[in-house]
């Protein structure tokens, strides 16, 4: 089995950043949350919540402050116990809705692996063709090249079942979402702010309906999908945290700080002779110059027992690339002297 890469069975591995056999990264550049977290409230408020009782099964609540946080009625917030599960539940609720053998499920050309996971798992049929897709994923800034999705308008514009992944918006260091308010009104949002809060163990998440009123069938749909008490107090603490003025200003804040560290850490990976490609979010890909004779798997290795953790996109369909969240300027430090010294043991102490 892959290192990182957790299976049972004959299922496919699951691949993601962060902690592995080895642990927690002491330099996490693998996983794309806040590097300037944990939020302190936030923080304070998961660690205060009371874990003896159960949180209200219907989060009235917690549904009520998330509706008046984005402006609309209780009735168009579903919760999740994270973004993978809401992905799961969506695509259970399209192929139950629609049937297998008649639906299928658009993906971005790079993407979060669980959307296609998830087809797979319910028997559907998944293309790069939108328009005919009774399920389309697309996520704005997009990973893990943290671009922008120019089709966005019209995915938008049509009448089937669009899901904005919305988990790097927060963490957007640079321009704004391209569509109105009236069309965002037209899609599902799927919002998971554990990673703008740097809390990214608290699972929780939430998805804002369209306002169409057809859309409140598939609302029921996925209610019926759910177990009870989706999220735990915890999530609950985290979300609403997520919606106060003060957690907003200090997520804005870190949003400068990231932007002045990307820019930094984007030079010091073209100093180390890689190609960086362009992006708006708090992490971005590059292609590393590698020494002759080397494999990225096995520099990315060396990097790993020195307590550095990069994430080889190669599961995106970007092989020879890699993806770095922006780290502080101690960890760019870090992943700097790690990367020379390891190319220049591997050149046998000749530099060009």
């Amino acid at each position: 089995m892959k290192a990182n890469s957790p299976g049972f069975g004959n299922a496919t591995p699951r691949i993601h950043g962060g902690p592995d056999q080895y642990g927690v990264p002491l330099h996490d550049f693998s996983t794309n949350s806040n590097a300037c977290g944990p939020c302190p409230d936030a923080l304070d408020a998961v660690r205060e919540a009371d874990a003896q009782t159960y949180p209200d099964p219907g989060y009235r609540q917690l549904r009520a402050q998330l509706a008046s946080f984005h402006a609309v009625a209780p009735e168009r917030i579903v919760l999740a116990a994270s973004g993978s599960e809401f992905i799961f539940r969506m695509t259970a609720a399209i192929a139950g809705m629609h049937g297998r053998s008649a639906a299928s499920v658009y993906l971005p050309a790079h993407g979060f692996g669980d959307y296609a996971q998830a087809a797979a798992a319910h028997g559907l049929a998944t293309s790069g063709n939108a328009p005919t897709a009774q399920l389309r994923w697309v996520c704005e800034p997009s990973s893990p090249v943290g671009g922008l999705d120019s089709g966005l308008a019209g995915l938008a514009a049509s009448g089937f079942c669009t899901v904005l992944d919305r988990a790097y918006e927060p963490l957007r260091l640079q321009g704004q979402m391209a569509l109105t308010r009236a069309q965002l009104g037209k899609v599902w949002q799927l919002w998971t702010p554990n990673k703008a809060l740097g809390l990214t163990g608290i699972r929780a998440a939430y998805a804002v309906v369209p306002a169409a009123d057809d859309a409140q069938a598939l609302v029921q749909e996925l209610e019926r999908l759910c177990p009870s008490w989706p999220v735990g107090v915890h999530g609950v603490a985290l979300l609403m945290q997520w919606t106060r003025p003060q957690v907003q200003q200090w997520l804005a804040e870190t949003v400068v700080t990231l932007a002045a560290w990307k820019r930094r850490q984007i030079e010091l990976c073209i100093a180390l002779g890689w190609e960086v490609l362009p992006g708006v979010a708090n992490f971005f890909c590059a292609r590393p110059a590698l020494p002759p004779g080397l494999t990225l798997a096995d520099a990315l290795m060396k990097l790993r027992q020195q307590g550095i953790k990069l994430r080889d996109c190669a599961s995106f369909g970007l092989p020879g690339m890699v993806r770095l969240s922006v780290q502080s300027p101690q960890a760019q430090d870090a992943l700097h002297n790690a990367w020379q010294s390891m190319v220049l043991t591997e050149s046998g102490g000749k530099t060009s």
